[in-house]
């Protein structure tokens, strides 16, 4: 093995090496081998440009992929199209080639390519200017985002045939200020949304909002633009494109592209104690896994699901491996590092002088991130998707790759480790968008009409159009002439609403240890729990500790410490119906979804010590409470049923279901796991019974719960079948939730009340 170089056949032999280690195969429960394909090719279409196919001679591609020259026939016959295939599977060249071809034909053409990250747009740009310079030909690419000198921003206007850009600077940068991109509205040809599984939940809701705005002014200066769209694996892609775009797009995913072997190995931590269920930290483990990887030279990701894991994680790893390949070659990247700092690492990987990184699901994306050869899941990422995309960043194309699934004491990482047959045959989640949400739709009707006034008859989603505008009419943000509303107030409206959370403003850290130094960033939703004050921030595996939060001004002041513990915040919340939508009755259950009031108020922080995660203390946090008016779902008992049970184990087997549920619920929601909550309360103000409830964790609701309220017999029977399948006793943090929260009869009052529940007619 060559320590060196970490060339792939290394993956191979540690692998070897690794059957052979009882110490690692007895926690692992299943190991998936994924063959390696040949690549499937077809000769260049005829009609393809002898500059471009010379080019793609220069760069060593001398035939398509399958998928390649089936998305240029499509865009050729005049489809909007979206292309599907897994991570470095070539999809960039499904919309460049039909792009670029364009291009040398007629000079006046331009084109708009959409990407949810700067990283990306960057890759981008560097790949589209190596294809021009080998064909010698003008092609005017150039990035336009908030790093754009004001200096270069009118050169792009004027000249640029491709303006690649993110949906923030289209929403509050461009499509405001139309009148100054006169020569790309009258002459855009080709809209490019990469990453289409990304825009998801709210953010996707918003970006369909702005793409109807585009759309309105692309209308308005006599051009009707093909959308282009890539994707990772998604259980509808068509569906998601169409609702995106508000067009009939045409899917392509067959893959023809070639993969190396790839092992994706099911690992659980070990049981430290039978009787409580407690296993090993899955953080442990992964630091474990992680280190044998490096110390072997094999380049590797580890991908875990929140910032602290992630600083923890590094934390971890540098002390191990810092004697062997030094502290610097293993680096963090995650949400909040300056884009300076990203670029740095995103350079590092690339050219192999960083040899780990630790991430959040920022690196999930196709960045450009060179040829690592394993990944890391410190716990279920959260969706199908999503696990094979950061499964995906290893092993491209040649060579083999391993990836290990590390699970959490989670019942969701419980439920996937223990069923690895549900994981390999479930194809990955429905992406999820409700773009009429009334709170996001209202927003970009404000900024429409900015752009451009409306007029009587015009449409703008599926709320019936006239009704917001008379609305913003009576509060006198617009104003009506005869059959045209026009916009009248001073500032303009897209300069106030984020398209990332529905809530506004991020909170900015800044380091006091020498001047004032701003080191991250945090988004609202987020602060109160991870930077209120004694909160231990850790940033690039540094610790420091909040020293003031101004909560007005949107800043938390930090001072580096160096301390052996990390924080952990916890916040009670209030539920109340505002009203109910949809009603069903089973047995002895009744359903309901409709609308909720949520107060959720910060209480107390845990101090968690360092390696061996045991609580050593805690504190109070004084912040305001935040209200939230969402949707959500939720399910009461009937009074014959909550009369089996005593007061107490109602509430205990309640939060056993709750607990459960609320794990099982990402399987089916392509959704973050905190981007839907539970509420289980003993006698609800609503219902006057025992009560479940689910709500999305934003203001409007972007459809999760309404998902769920159909879902919900699905749900139940996964329910049960999770609790009969734990090993544990009396109920334990993989299944219904620790003893000291649920008691000692907490696993069977649970599971008596689903199968009481499931028995029913």
């Amino acid at each position: 093995m060559n320590r060196l170089t970490g060339k792939t056949e290394s993956v191979e032999e540690w692998l070897q090496v690794l059957r052979g280690k009882p110490e690692i195969m007895e926690n692992v429960t299943h190991w998936h081998t994924k063959p390696a394909s040949p690549a499937r090719t077809v000769p260049f279409p005829e009609r393809i440009h002898p500059k471009l196919a010379e080019a793609l001679r220069a760069k060593g591609i001398e035939k398509l992929y399958t998928h390649q020259a089936a998305s240029f026939g499509a865009v050729a016959e005049g489809n909007h199209v979206v292309t599907v295939t897994p991570t470095a599977s070539g999809k960039t060249l499904c919309y460049n080639l039909p792009v670029v071809q364009t291009l040398l034909e007629d000079d006046s053409a331009r084109a708009l390519y959409l990407f949810p990250t700067k990283a990306l747009a960057q890759d981008q740009v560097a790949e589209l200017q190596e294809l021009a310079n080998l064909m010698e030909a003008d092609i005017k690419t150039h990035t336009y985002d908030g790093d754009t000198p004001p200096t270069v921003r009118q050169a792009i206007r004027n000249a640029g045939h491709i303006v690649v850009t993110n949906p923030d600077m289209l929403h509050s940068a461009i499509l405001p200020h139309h009148t100054k991109w006169v020569k790309l509205f009258e002459n855009i040809r080709y809209v490019i949304i990469d990453e289409l599984h990304a825009y998801r939940g709210v953010f996707g809701s918003h970006v369909a909002n702005v793409v109807r705005r585009l759309k309105r002014i692309c209308q308005f200066y006599g051009s009707n633009p093909q959308f282009l769209c890539a994707s990772a694996t998604i259980r509808n892609p068509r569906e998601h494109a169409e609702r995106l775009v508000g067009e009939t797009v045409a899917l392509v995913d067959d893959n023809g592209a070639p993969t190396g072997e790839k092992h994706l190995v099911f690992y659980n931590p070990p049981v430290v104690n039978q009787q409580l269920g407690i296993r090993r930290s899955s953080v442990l483990e992964s630091q474990k896994l992680a280190a044998l990887l490096l110390r072997n030279g094999i380049q590797t990701i580890v991908f875990a699901r929140s910032r602290v894991r992630v600083e923890l994680l590094l934390t971890y790893l540098q002390e191990q491996v810092k004697h062997e390949l030094g502290a610097k070659s293993i680096r963090g990247y995650r949400g909040g590092y300056l884009p300076k700092l990203r670029r740095e690492i995103e350079r590092g990987l690339r050219s192999g002088e960083i040899r780990g990184v630790v991430s959040t699901n920022a690196l999930e994306l196709g960045i450009d991130i060179g040829q690592l050869q394993a990944c890391v899941l410190n716990g279920y990422p959260g969706s199908i998707a999503s696990t094979w995309q950061q499964s995906g960043r290893a092993g491209r194309r040649h060579g083999s790759s391993v990836t290990f699934l590390v699970a959490s004491s989670n019942p969701l990482d419980q439920y996937l480790i223990q069923h690895p047959d549900y994981f390999l045959g479930t194809p990955a989640e429905e992406a999820r968008i409700h773009p009429d949400n009334l709170l996001i739709l209202l927003d970009h009707v404000k900024c429409a009409a900015y752009e451009l006034p409306f007029e009587e008859g015009d449409s703008f989603g599926e709320e019936k159009l006239t009704d917001l505008l008379e609305f913003l009419a009576e509060e006198r943000v617009l104003h009506r002439v005869g059959s045209r509303w026009y916009w009248m107030e001073q500032a303009f409206p897209a300069h106030n609403i984020s398209l990332r959370s529905a809530a506004q403003e991020n909170f900015v850290i800044v380091d006091m240890t020498e001047g004032h130094k701003v080191i991250g960033e945090v988004d609202r939703f987020s602060a109160p729990t991870l930077i209120h004050e004694e909160a231990i921030y850790i940033h690039e595996g540094v610790q420091y500790q909040v020293e003031k939060l101004d909560y007005p001004e949107k800043k938390a002041f930090v001072r580096e410490v160096n301390v052996d513990y990390y924080t952990d915040a916890s916040q009670a919340v209030e539920l109340k119906v505002l009203h109910s939508d949809l009603e069903a009755r089973s047995g002895p259950l009744t359903r309901q979804y409709g609308e909720v009031m949520i107060t959720a108020k910060p209480t107390i922080f845990k101090k968690i010590r360092l390696r061996t995660h045991e609580n050593i203390g805690s504190g109070p946090i004084h912040l305001p409470e935040e209200e939230l008016h969402t949707s959500g779902y939720w399910f009461s008992f009937s009074e014959e049923e909550t009369a089996k049970r005593s007061a107490n184990d109602m509430q205990m087997a309640l939060l056993g279901v709750a607990n459960v549920l609320i794990h099982l619920a990402p399987l089916h929601l392509m959704c973050d796991p905190f981007d839907i909550r539970v509420v289980p309360q003993v006698k609800a103000l609503h219902t006057k019974r025992p009560t479940i409830y689910f709500y999305d964790r934003y203001p409007g609701g972007i459809g999760l719960s309404r998902r769920l309220y159909d879902l919900h017999d699905t749900l139940l029977e996964e329910a049960e079948r999770l609790i009969h399948g734990c090993g544990c006793l009396s109920g334990c943090p993989a299944c219904v939730g620790p003893i000291e929260e649920v008691g000692l009869l907490g696993k069977d009052l649970a599971l008596g009340m689903i199968e009481g529940l499931r028995a029913e007619p």
